[in-house]
């Protein structure tokens, strides 16, 4: 496995490979690499012949209050990790890279960008404009034929999404399902701010998604109900959420009956971490 620190390295590192027609898959992180991680290398690996994984702790989706100087880094860890499950090249530049002096561009998403994680009446900060900006960047550097997100960021997901189909650019979206803890809790870089107590309590989380759930399978679709059923587990916990919303799973505009595309989003902060988990209810989704 190669690492790379500058554009001009990794598009001479992928141009042989493109003009032979290789399929190429992107995975974006910003480190700190876990399972859940591995498993969108171990399907890039699957179904594409080069497999890049960027490494970039992106300070634009970070606001004034939240962890970017502690958000857990360890390069030397990771590249060990993306190499043993295949990966070809670990793109690792530095912020002056992706942000030269004099940068003024951002790639906004209008419409599914300013609920939930992007509220910034909760957040105080342009969270997903950083997101879509970092990700439509990475796009251009690596020119991928795939790239692969998780479900856990199902915003995230929805936006970049949009963003590669109103921009037309030519790249497939691939939302692979959420890793979880033996526990459910869903795997975050960010667990690993949690003490002993927290990770105990947090499992609640995803609680509170299979009590939504099972209240959809015995024939409830209101949304107080739904909602009423997941707030009590995360209430039993100590747990007070950030927000815990039904949205449509398409274009996340708020629902008040769950149908076969309504996401249950919740995040909340537990100690030092704020966790997020979604999902699906009332039809078939990866969760």
């Amino acid at each position: 496995m190669k690492t790379l620190r500058t554009i001009s390295e990794l598009r001479s590192a992928l141009a042989p490979e493109r003009r032979t027609g290789a399929r190429i898959g992107l995975v974006p992180t910003m480190g700190a690499l876990h399972e859940g991680h591995l498993s969108l290398v171990r399907r890039a690996r699957e179904e594409c012949d080069v497999v890049v994984v960027s490494l970039f702790v992106n300070p634009a989706q970070f606001g004034p209050a939240e962890d970017l100087g502690s958000y857990p880094r360890d390069e030397a860890r990771d590249a060990e990790l993306a190499e043993a499950e295949g990966a070809d090249v670990l793109f690792a530049p530095p912020a002056t890279e992706v942000y030269p002096d004099g940068f003024a561009t951002n790639v906004e998403v209008d419409g599914v960008t300013g609920v939930l994680c992007g509220d910034s009446e909760r957040r105080g900060s342009d969270h997903f404009a950083g997101v879509t900006t970092v990700v439509a960047k990475l796009f251009n550097m690596a020119q991928p034929d795939r790239a692969y997100f998780g479900q856990k960021d199902a915003q995230q997901a929805i936006a970049i999404e949009r963003m590669a189909r109103d921009l037309d650019m030519p790249v497939e979206v691939v939302v692979c399902p959420t890793v979880r803890e033996p526990d459910g809790l869903a795997m975050s870089s960010r667990n690993a701010y949690l003490t002993a107590d927290e990770r105990d309590r947090a499992p609640a989380i995803n609680r509170a998604l299979e009590a939504a759930d099972a209240t959809v399978a015995r024939g409830e679709r209101s949304a107080s109900a739904v909602l009423s059923a997941a707030r009590a587990e995360l209430s039993e916990a100590g747990i007070e959420p950030e927000y815990l919303e039904l949205r449509s799973a398409s274009d996340l505009q708020p629902v008040e009956q769950v149908n076969g595309s309504t996401l249950l989003a919740v995040a909340a902060q537990v100690g030092k971490a704020r966790l997020i988990d979604n999902r699906v209810l009332g039809g078939t989704s990866s969760q």
